[in-house]
């Protein structure tokens, strides 16, 4: 900004305010000043359109360094000095949403029983919202609540208080897990006719696992391709709309078919009616479909194609025409069986991904071929090494046979068998009242279960966990439930993903000013962007001004 004066002839001066560029003539090299805009004359200044200006360009400084300007712009007497900023718009939707759920309630309702000196609902949160936001160890938590978050009624808490809470959320998993199911259906309206279940697993960055037949820390099937590292297994059951409704940690050795009988039992007095089970071919056990018929009960679930049983052969082979569900998804119902013994099923068929699976199968005998000519010039030493390395590889091995005299080839019966699977699924259904519509969209769903595994696992860093014993991984375990819960609920009501919310949300800021006459704490302005998502969750925004105070005077 610069100020031009010229003298008029009755002997007075005129100046003129103007916004100037400094800049190098690459000619001369003398310094010249390019005029952007003029704002007229001094004595004629449009203050106010210029304080609007300022306040405009305001947007693109740091939060800290915008107040600080606003408030001198607005007559704070003295210069501000910021004292901290702290994060608000991300700890601010989820303790909304954590109220407005009625999670903090179910809380404050079961430590009624309980007599804790610390605030062990705060400090629940407080964890839930770490791992939203910022995942970390619960020694990290500390930190995080008093140095970078701003968390309504928890200026600051220690460890071992979190390890309380932690001990007080494992001790009321049944009624926790329950009730809030209860106070989050009531307020969402869920469906629940359709709750789908699948497992995971987690593994520990140790060597060895826990001694003992009751030890958790187990070596098991590991579905993180982590067979070298003992883990834990964790169930989650999930609704159409992609609500956790509830999990389960087990130990690392548990197989996926002994978990339903208890899966079926925990859900028994949730009062959720008619729940037609939904679980992936793992799980497809005559034990377990027979234990999810009880009470009236039903399930959908993926049957292995290739399991050589009778019916899923008959039902492979059966014709008929398949009915258009979706884009690149068709569907056929094949009953097997007569009376008490049939057995209802659907082959579901996806034209593109059939597509896919050819054109990666022929790229992959192509390179058999290659390999097959290879050998054949290898020298008689090395020759029996690499065939049997070839025959026994789990991809190639399936397409290939042995001629008399020993020599691998390519059998193109098996080739042409394998055609027969591409693109296709098969699903089995106890209720015959479902559409073969509903039974083939209810399993695609299923993908939900693995989104929030997903979820879990890169967003809410469910691992590494920092825990060793049982307890204390159970608890963690239900802390990341939570926090998946709610997540979730943002990410239905928003349209957005938790990653693009979490880095809007995390831009509104609460900023400590001091001056000699006191201090005050003011927000960041709400952005279009936060106005919207607020909106989308129906919450309110945080107050403009948290606190205000003058200078205390020593007498």
């Amino acid at each position: 900004m610069r100020r031009i004066a010229r003298k008029n002839k009755n002997g007075t001066t005129t100046a003129y305010i103007q916004l100037a560029h400094n800049y190098r003539d690459p000619k001369t090299g003398v310094p010249k000043a390019k005029v952007l805009h003029s704002f007229g004359r001094e004595d004629e200044l449009d203050v106010e359109s210029i304080r609007r200006l300022i306040k405009s360009m305001c947007r693109f400084l740091g939060p800290e360094e915008a107040l600080e300007i606003v408030a001198g712009m607005e007559g704070a007497s003295g210069p501000l000095a910021v004292e901290w900023s702290r994060g608000l718009g991300g700890p601010w939707i989820l303790d909304q949403l954590w109220q407005k759920l009625g999670i903090q309630s179910v809380l404050e309702r079961l430590l009624k029983t309980r007599h804790y000196q610390v605030p062990v609902e705060r400090a629940v949160f407080s964890m839930v919202a770490n791992r939203a936001l910022a995942p970390a160890s619960k020694l990290k938590v500390e930190e995080w609540v008093h140095e970078d978050v701003v968390i309504d009624d928890l200026p600051e808490v220690a460890v071992q208080q979190l390890y309380r809470a932690m001990d007080f959320v494992l001790a009321s998993e049944e009624e926790l897990q329950r009730e809030v199911y209860w106070s989050v259906a009531n307020l969402l309206n869920l469906e629940v006719d359709l709750l789908y279940f699948d497992t995971t697993s987690t593994y520990f960055e140790i060597e060895e696992e826990d001694e003992g037949e009751d030890g958790f820390r187990k070596r098991g099937h590991s579905k993180d391709e982590r067979p070298d590292r003992p883990q834990a297994v964790i169930g989650l059951a999930v609704t159409r709309e992609g609500i956790p409704v509830r999990c389960w940690s087990w130990p690392g050795n548990t197989a996926d078919m002994s978990v339903i009988s208890q899966v079926k039992k925990d859900l028994r007095g949730w009062k959720l009616g008619r729940v037609i089970t939904v679980l992936d071919r793992g799980f497809s056990s005559k034990d377990n479909l027979k234990e999810l018929q009880k009470a009236g009960g039903h399930y959908i679930v993926g049957d292995r194609m290739r399991s050589g049983q009778a019916d899923v052969n008959e039902a492979m082979k059966r014709p008929g025409r398949y009915q258009e569900i979706r884009e690149n998804l068709r569907a056929k119902e094949i009953v097997v069986g007569d009376g008490e013994a049939r057995s209802r099923y659907v082959l579901v068929h996806n034209p593109a991904e059939a597509r896919r699976q050819k054109a990666k199968r022929e790229e992959m005998i192509k390179n058999l071929k290659a390999q097959l000519a290879q050998i054949k010039e290898l020298p008689e030493n090395q020759h029996t090494k690499a065939v049997c390395a070839l025959v026994s590889h789990r991809t190639y091995g399936r397409y290939l046979t042995r001629t008399k005299a020993g020599r691998p080839r390519i059998d193109m019966k098996k080739v042409r068998d394998e055609e027969r699977y591409d693109g296709k699924y098969l699903l089995k259904t106890s209720d015959d009242t479902l559409s073969t519509e509903d039974i083939a969209l209810g399993y695609k769903q299923l993908m939900d279960v693995e989104r929030a595994f997903r979820t879990l696992k890169s967003q809410l860093d469910l691992r590494p966990v920092y825990h060793r014993l049982e307890e204390r991984i159970r608890a963690h375990v239900l802390l990341c439930w939570l926090a998946l819960l709610l997540v979730r609920i943002i990410e239905n009501a928003t349209g957005e993903t938790w990653a693009s919310v979490r880095t809007v949300m995390d831009r509104m800021k609460l900023v400590k000013f001091n001056s000699k006459d006191g201090s005050f704490l003011q927000r960041t302005d709400t952005t279009p962007k936060q106005t919207s998502i607020l909106s989308s969750l129906q919450l309110k925004e945080p107050p403009l001004v948290y606190d205000v105070g003058p200078t205390k005077k020593t007498p």
